[in-house]
């Protein structure tokens, strides 16, 4: 992280144009550490940054940005100067910032790129950008099998410098049909002699072109990978995907959810939103949707109308009973959301899941309620009351782990991602499941003993 100081000092000497000491002192910066640096500065600021810098590191401190900041930092640049900028990106990020621009400035772009990035590019752009084929680069160094230790020695010193990594050298017949993958390590301390065939491992971790972009994500995490090809349905060798790629997509994805459970719309950034409207329909169809779950409660409210006429008291713990069985179900769906993406949790242990969580929860309504109950007996002086509302405890926290684990599996069952069971639908669901049970509970108690109710609790109180 570039300390608070430095960036000072660079604002100052860039107030007083003093571009020359700019360009010593960013020459020395890590291209993060000045990405990390241009978002402390005003976009204008941020522009003149970009041109002090070589094209070489222009494209580094580009490749550490998201595409959209990109996009806004080269929108005065003419097309020459970003094609050099272009030049010297992975193909994989020249991607990504191509799917933020207009189609028509793409194509002039391509069309001033060299032969060989043209044909790659375009082929690229026409893959789905949340699958293998749109995460992957054709920046990577292969072997061919029939070939000796040697003359691989010299293919990657001849195009290992363009590549996006060489830790992992993938090895292929004649048409690129994926055989094998050795280390660099262990190519390096092969006898010269030896045949690529006689030291690759054969059995070769890959995935699919059309393969979502987070069950890639996966498959390098599961395996601890440094990077993992990409294949066609012939097996063909088409890519890479590299861990960097990969952690990503898992950022993304981990927002995205946290966003679905909050009930806010994931398509754009959320603090960095571009109007008040933007930030406002991010969330404004799970509100409407929450608005007519508490309407529901509020019907279940008018049910129970009578007993609350009667005996006023009974309102007084609905916000808590309400409250509490809501944390329990949003602590249940975090739980199953996150256990449904990192494949912890699965048809193999769904069971023993639920069943452990539904009793968790009995677990801590029992002793909520319990608390509740004497809690309410000091206040109200009334043992049936006191029941009612600790037995409603111990069993709404029940039903909400249940609900809370329940709605994103059914949810997952249906194919539809399990994040959009949200927190507030989770809440809204666990509200009108509460006061069902504690109107049911209060009725049965004090209908049953109301002769016997305490002072204050007869009715038409």
């Amino acid at each position: 992280m570039l300390p608070k100081k430095d960036i000072l000092l660079l604002k100052h000497l860039l107030v007083h144009k003093k571009n020359e000491e700019i360009k010593t002192i960013l020459a020395k910066l890590h291209p993060a550490d000045i990405a990390e640096m241009l978002g402390e500065i005003k976009n204008v600021n941020k522009k003149i940054f970009l041109r002090l810098l070589d094209t070489e590191k222009a494209a580094e401190v580009l490749e550490e940005l998201e595409p959209s900041e990109r996009l806004t930092l080269i929108e005065d640049m003419t097309e020459a100067e970003i094609v050099k900028i272009l030049e010297n990106m992975s193909v994989d990020e020249i991607i990504d910032l191509f799917q933020e621009m207009p189609n028509r400035q793409v194509e002039k772009l391509l069309s001033r790129l060299p032969g060989s990035y043209y044909d790659e590019l375009k082929t690229l752009l026409k893959m789905a950008e949340d699958t293998a084929g749109g995460l992957m680069t054709t920046d990577f160094v292969y072997l061919f099998s029939d070939i000796t230790v040697s003359d691989a020695i010299d293919v990657v010193r001849q195009f290992g410098q363009d590549a996006e990594t060489i830790y992992y050298l993938y090895v292929v017949d004649e048409a690129k049909h994926l055989m094998g993958v050795l280390s660099l390590r262990e190519l390096i301390s092969a006898p010269r002699h030896k045949k690529i065939c006689d030291i690759m491992h054969k059995k070769v971790v890959s995935v699919d072109v059309g393969l979502d972009q987070e069950e890639v994500a996966k498959t390098i995490s599961k395996y601890s990978l440094l990077a993992v090809p990409v294949v066609d349905k012939q097996n063909r060798l088409l890519g890479i995907v590299t861990v960097d790629d990969a952690l990503d997509v898992m950022e993304a994805e981990d927002t995205e959810d946290i966003h679905k459970m909050a009930g806010i719309s994931p398509e754009e950034d959320v603090v960095l939103t571009s109007s008040i409207w933007g930030a406002s329909k991010k969330r404004i169809f799970w509100l409407v949707v929450c608005l007519l779950g508490d309407l529901l409660s509020g019907m279940v409210i008018d049910v129970y109308s009578s007993i609350l006429q009667s005996v006023v008291a009974v309102a007084f713990f609905i916000p808590v009973l309400m409250a509490t069985g809501g944390n329990v179900g949003t602590q249940s769906l975090a739980l199953a959301v996150r256990g449904i993406a990192t494949g912890e949790l699965n048809t193999k242990n769904l069971t023993a899941f639920i069943k452990e969580e539904t009793l968790a929860g009995l677990n801590v309504g029992i002793i909520c309620g319990l608390v509740l109950a004497v809690v309410a007996f000091i206040w109200q002086k009334n043992i049936h009351l006191s029941m009612s509302v600790g037995i409603s405890m111990g069993i709404a926290l029940m039903f909400s782990a249940f609900i809370g684990i329940l709605i994103p599996v059914l949810f997952n069952f249906l194919k539809i991602d399990p994040a959009v069971a949200s927190g507030p639908f989770i809440t809204t669901v666990v509200d009108v499941c509460t006061l069902v049970i504690y109107f049911t509970f209060s009725m049965a108690f004090l209908s049953r003993f109301s002769g016997k109710l305490g002072p204050g609790f007869g009715p038409g109180i």
